[in-house]
């Protein structure tokens, strides 16, 4: 059992009356680790801009602590934060959370245009980001006119206000950390609106303790621990817990398209033991490591998550770590993060198989102080829990989630709460609107999102259950189930992508055999259109998230011979 484990519940996971500010882990690390390495650069240009220990990074943040709050920034004060690894963003979320300000952290991957509807729609008093984040705010004064106060990263242009150079010379004391409660918010976190509009998730400094203990508790890492951080947000929880995070030379908003070379090197140089990473990465990474019998051998567990993984790719990644090491997939949500996981080895000795059946995709059973239940699927309002709702056992309907790490709403969002926040007496369940089931065993099953069920004739078709039935055809890449208004009823229609070895597989062949796998399958009964597609339209982030919104009016234009 590792030291993190043994001390669970002594200092450094303060009780409840004591301050719950998020950001006295990094303090508690500086004191029992001072020369340990916090942040380590592995494209960093200069010698000196190599790493920063954790004495280094807390003491940091203590400047830029005092720097932000001569600049106005003070407790409660909603900051954009806009800023690269490299760029200072670990010292300075960690400077927002010591004053007890809220930070506002907006996925640089969903676009501008949705990035600029998230900083409206928060209305942030403060900006804190790198120059060219500026020349935005310049050119659309409409959007940032909530401002009262803005530091640049770096070099200050043509503009005024204060920069993180100037805080950096600033010799300070220990700056004094605002006190925090369990239920106080402590950031806003925007999804990434790949499935509908980005919304703004409440964090508090509760549910930032809680996803410490789900991570702790479930993942058991040791203080030796060195992860390979793809995901700058999740970095802040390594720091907390005295572990380095390691950024290797990619872009974090485009997962999908990081060098595997480099993403290797960072690895081995460092002696990386645990990575999270996407499944888009995950799949180069194999690709190019199975290609050149590379195994990374210092890696204890590999960790992913933000979209679904296939088997095929899971057993790629068991050969390329060691034979003790773990693999796991996870499932959660900007709401709630993590709810479960399962390992690869459980997936490709079972479950896959049930998957290829049609019950959905196995995704763990759900982690001790996660209550997760299923209700009947519905797109009206659940204000108050109604155990009329829960389905039978077995029974596919929508997940919903409670627990320490499940958010309480969203920021200023009182219709999205309406149709996502159940009220339990002084409980709130959120609507993941995932639909899934729980076996015999306890464990969840993912079957797809709500919003894009195909509801025709009657019935309710789910996206994951009837893909992966047509996704065990050789020739077949992947399938995407979609709905066709066609004025009078809507037609269920399975999409097509071929794997690129089958680019000329014959398509009336094809037909024929995938109308066969389908005969006699109530999952699948009703479905008798399939279209050919060459390649599908996925998220920007994951590129793994399939945008079935785009492919529905694709196969309607087809269907009508406008295609």
């Amino acid at each position: 059992m590792s030291l993190l484990k043994t001390q669970n519940r002594n200092k450094i996971f303060p009780g409840t009356k004591e301050n719950l500010n998020f950001a006295r882990y990094l303090g508690e690390s500086a004191v029992r680790f001072p020369d340990k390495k916090a942040i380590v650069y592995s494209a960093a240009k200069s010698k000196e801009d190599t790493y920063l220990t954790m004495k280094e990074l807390d003491q940091l943040s203590d400047r830029y602590a005092c720097g932000l709050s001569e600049a106005g920034i003070s407790k409660g004060t909603k900051t954009m934060l806009m800023a690269m690894p490299k760029n200072d963003f670990f010292p300075l979320a960690m400077a927002l959370f010591k004053i007890g300000a809220v930070p506002v952290f907006v996925d640089p991957g969903m676009g501008m245009k949705r990035m600029l509807h998230c900083i409206r729609s928060t209305g942030p008093e403060a900006f804190i980001g790198i120059p060219m984040a500026h020349v935005v705010r310049l050119l659309t004064p409409r959007v940032f006119k909530s401002l009262k106060s803005w530091v640049t990263i770096g070099h200050r242009w043509f503009w005024r206000g204060s920069t993180t150079l100037s805080m950096k010379k600033e010799i300070v004391s220990e700056f004094k950390m605002a006190e925090a409660a369990k239920n106080e918010l402590a950031a806003i976190v925007f999804t990434t609106g790949s499935t509908g509009p980005a919304k703004g998730v409440e964090y508090t400094h509760g549910m930032l303790n809680g996803m410490i203990d789900q991570l702790v508790d479930n993942f058991n890492p040791g203080f030796d621990e060195v992860d390979l951080a793809t995901f700058p947000m999740y970095t802040l929880f390594d720091v907390s817990l005295g572990i380095t995070a390691v950024f290797p030379d990619m872009h974090p908003a485009f997962p999908a398209k990081a060098d595997p070379e480099k993403i290797v090197k960072a690895i081995l140089d460092n002696n990386v033991t645990t990575m999270f990473a996407s499944p888009a990465l995950l799949k180069n990474l194999t690709a190019y490591c199975n290609g050149k019998n590379i195994v990374l051998s210092s890696l204890r567990r590999v960790i992913s998550g933000g979209a679904p993984i296939e088997p095929e790719v899971m057993e790629k990644v068991e050969k390329i770590i060691p034979e003790d090491a773990g693999f796991f997939s996870t499932y959660g949500a900007t709401e709630a993060a993590p709810i479960s996981a399962i390992n690869s080895r459980e997936v490709l000795k079972e479950t896959r198989f049930r998957t290829d059946a049609g019950e959905g995709t196995c995704i763990g059973e759900p982690f001790g102080g996660v209550d997760v239940k299923i209700i009947t699927v519905s797109d009206d309002p659940c204000e108050e829990l109604n155990e009329d709702w829960f389905v039978k056992p077995g029974t596919t309907g929508e997940v919903i989630v409670r627990g320490d790490i499940v958010s309480q709403s969203y920021f200023e969002r009182p219709d999205e709460n309406l149709v996502s926040k159940i009220q339990d007496g002084n409980d709130t369940w959120h609507r993941t609107g995932d639909l899934g089931w729980i076996d015999e065993k306890g464990r969840l099953w993912y079957c797809g999102r709500k919003k894009q069920r195909v509801t025709a004739s009657g019935k309710d078709y789910f996206t994951t259950p009837c893909e992966s039935l047509f996704n065990t055809h050789s020739a077949v890449f992947r399938s995407a189930l979609v709905g066709v208004d066609s004025g009078s009823e809507v037609i269920p229609v399975i999409c097509i992508e071929l794997c690129e070895e089958c680019k000329n597989y014959d398509k009336d062949i094809l037909i024929h055999e995938l109308k066969t796998i389908a005969e006699g399958n109530d999952i699948v009964d009703g479905i008798n259109i399939f279209l050919l597609h060459d390649s599908f339209p996925v998220d920007i982030r994951h590129n793994a998230k399939i945008m079935r919104e785009k492919l529905s009016l694709w196969a309607g234009r087809t269907i009508k011979g406008d295609a």
